[in-house]
């Protein structure tokens, strides 16, 4: 994960390790006050090795609108777990909620939940 130089990056660049050119726009969820509030389940734990949740960060991809491109959305459907430690992530579905918010007019907070 890298960032263009700056005191406060707001958006990231999440690269594959295996293939460079495999990369994302990313942001933390936190900077467009979107809250979450989801359970792994068992495999996905297992998946990313959770030993400390403290290691972990949720990250949302980010996309221009196809017919508006100074607007940015953000896929809070499906938001990236990732495991910081052992470089391990997936993508958690959640099932619950709308497909995506537009970012530019979150101006108010947003909890998302996923009921089990």
């Amino acid at each position: 994960m890298f960032h263009q130089e700056g005191d406060n990056p707001l958006i990231f660049w999440l690269q594959s390790l295996d293939d460079e050119s495999l990369t994302f726009s990313v942001a933390q969820p936190s900077i467009f006050n979107i809250n979450y509030n989801f359970v792994l389940n068992d495999a996905e734990e297992a998946t990313l090795g959770i030993e400390d949740t403290a290691d972990t960060l949720i990250l949302i991809i980010l996309h221009k609108d196809e017919s508006d491109q100074s607007t940015i959305k953000g896929a809070i459907k499906s938001p990236l777990v990732i495991n910081c430690t052992k470089r391990i992530g997936l993508q958690k579905v959640l099932v619950q909620i709308d497909q995506s918010t537009t970012l530019t007019e979150a101006g108010n907070e947003i909890n998302v939940f996923e009921s089990a």
